[in-house]
């Protein structure tokens, strides 16, 4: 296990990219009411192959992406990397530290602007969410997707779709290696600060003051993951 910093560094951008189709919308809308449970603050994973069948955008989407992360230094990384379609409605504040520390995700937003943000609360960064709104961002940075302007998550901000008012986010996603060169030099990562901790841990985590931390799903603060240790 090879010990890192977490990044301090968000790198965002507005890309000028299309609407879906209706018929895509109207797809994505059916796949999460009928096939999925989607509470407030949950992520999941939504079917790409087939929204791909009905998306001749796609490629032009992926094509922004690329050309913004080569401006960043990373060009053709993206190519390499693998690609999911999620969908959240609202997101609890977490760090995703535990399954992909050793990636940065790249995502492109989807959807029109819902009156939502990106909060990484440890920074006090907002990132207004709409359509185009691409991020760069290591995975171990807590982060929660709450009304603009808020400081917490709430669940009851985030109903089921009622009156034809959609709070759902749809995005496209990218893990990028953050031990690649050009990652870690655009999000100024440190490696190997604390070989010794690295080398009595079996799983990814991520510490602080050397104790396992995870994030508070409603303030986004650091807690200590075991605090009788």
């Amino acid at each position: 296990m090879r010990s890192r910093r977490v990044s301090e560094v968000i790198l965002s951008d507005t890309l000028d990219i299309p609407a879906p189709p209706a018929r895509l919308l109207a797809d994505w809308a059916r796949e999460i009411a009928s096939q999925m449970t989607l509470e407030p603050g949950d992520v999941e994973v939504m079917p790409l192959a087939r929204a791909r069948m009905r998306w001749p955008d796609y490629a032009r989407c992926v094509q922004a992406v690329a050309d913004w992360t080569a401006s960043l230094g990373l060009p053709g990384l993206l190519a390499q990397s693998d690609i999911a379609l999620m969908v959240c409605r609202g997101a609890r504040y977490h760090h995703d530290g535990d399954q992909y520390g050793g990636a940065a995700f790249c995502n492109l937003f989807l959807s029109d602007d819902k009156g939502q943000d990106v909060h990484f609360p440890s920074l006090d960064l907002r990132i207004p969410l709409r359509r185009g709104t691409v991020l760069l961002f290591d995975t171990c940075q807590p982060h929660g997707v709450v009304p603009r302007g808020a400081d917490r998550f709430d669940p009851a901000d985030f109903p089921a779709n009622q009156d034809g008012h959609d709070n759902t986010q749809l995005f496209l996603t990218w893990e990028l290696p953050i031990e690649e060169a050009p990652v870690a030099r655009a999000l100024r990562v440190t490696f190997d600060h604390d070989r010794a901790a690295a080398a009595q841990v079996e799983e990814e985590q991520v510490r602080r003051d050397g104790r396992r931390v995870w994030v508070c799903p409603v303030t986004g603060q650091w807690l200590l993951a075991d605090p009788q240790t």
